[in-house]
């Protein structure tokens, strides 16, 4: 589905992200957790093909993004971690732009707006202003416009960022669900708790180094002695680095 092959960034002298390789398959729940500053945004753009690499390649789908950048984004839905809404657009005008942006019909739009109500709970909204909208309710008309294409990757930069406890509950439910309908969703965090409550896999990168791959079981099997939770573990982890 995805991998990172020497992946580099650099911005002047300074590496952003230092020759990582990652390998991500269908169905996983991917949670790329570091600090703040560790390289997990420039990371997720590389993948989105929102930044060039400097070195190395991202083959998604088979495709490599930046040989053959229309047949890898076909199926990648990317969520951003500030969503971008235009403000005097409707929340339902906004994804017929967006379903446009994908020359997706407007019936096949409808149909899907239709089902996407239902399951994000944006039905009191969609047909008011999304400069009304709260920070949730913006979340979910952003994770809507991602859906609408029937990807079967997701990238997510930070998706709980300023939500209330019931909208990270419900953003939680909707990966997860996604995942178990055959997505697979790649989501940069830097919160703990979320990757211990919903991943599968996890990648941790700090000081743009992967200093850690693989299943959620894995890494939970390091918490022992001295590491008495998964946030001892994460400080001891990134503190060798």
């Amino acid at each position: 589905m995805l991998k990172l092959i020497n992946l580099e960034k650099k911005f002047g002298s300074f590496k952003a992200v230092n020759k990582i390789n990652l390998s991500i398959n269908k169905s996983e729940l991917f949670g790329f957790l570091g600090p703040n500053g560790a390289g997990k945004t420039t990371t997720i753009k590389m993948i989105a093909g929102l930044l060039a690499p400097s070195g190395g390649k991202i083959i998604l789908n088979g495709f490599d993004v930046w040989q053959k950048p229309l047949e890898s984004k076909k199926k990648i839905g990317f969520i951003p971690d500030q969503p971008f809404l235009y403000d005097k657009l409707t929340g339902r005008e906004f994804l017929y732009f967006s379903g446009g942006l994908y020359s997706l019909s407007k019936e096949t739009i409808k149909i899907k707006i239709d089902e996407l109500i239902d399951k994000l709970k944006i039905g009191t909204w969609i047909d008011k202003r999304t400069e009304e909208y709260s920070q949730g309710m913006r979340q979910r008309i952003v994770i809507a416009s991602a859906l609408l294409h029937g990807p079967s990757f997701i990238l997510v930069d930070e998706p709980m960022v300023g939500l209330d406890p019931q909208s990270a509950y419900d953003v939680k439910k909707i990966f997860l669900e996604l995942v178990q309908n055959g997505t697979t969703v790649f989501m940069s965090t830097h919160s703990l708790n979320v990757v211990e409550e919903i991943c599968t896999h996890v990648g941790i990168i700090n000081k743009g180094n992967l200093i850690f791959q693989d299943n959620i079981d894995s890494l939970k099997s390091m918490i022992n002695g001295p590491n008495k939770n998964f946030e001892d573990l994460f400080i001891q982890l990134t503190n060798e680095e």
